[in-house]
């Protein structure tokens, strides 16, 4: 499911923001996580590794800061790509592909 900055998140649903307008620094992306009363972890691979499927126990928000990722979940595939948001609620199976050029993501647990 997509979304547009702003809407409400939904509780089953995985949701993709698109973002729109110049790219957020990994400091950017963490201060304003850290404003919605997060704790982020800044983390990167480099092109082509993968994760097996897997499902975690708590809501996770996640935004891409550079380079590319496509999650493997449910509803299809979804492609993240800079400032790209991800609202992955608990017990979503999902795997993940790293794209050509690497990625470098920032994650936090909602409580």
């Amino acid at each position: 499911m997509r979304r547009d900055h702003g809407g409400p998140v939904s509780a089953t649903a995985v949701e993709v923001v698109r973002h729109r307008g110049p790219v957020p620094s990994r400091a950017d992306v963490e201060a304003q996580l850290v404003a919605e009363g997060l704790s982020p972890h800044s983390w990167g691979n480099g092109a082509g590794v993968t994760y097996g499927r897997r499902a975690h126990a708590f809501h996770t928000v996640l935004v891409c800061v550079s380079g590319t990722i496509v999650f493997h979940i449910p509803s299809g595939d979804a492609e993240l790509g800079p400032g790209d948001r991800m609202e992955l609620p608990p017990g979503v199976q999902h795997a993940a592909t790293v794209g050509d050029s690497g990625v470098e993501c920032v994650e936090a647990p909602r409580p």
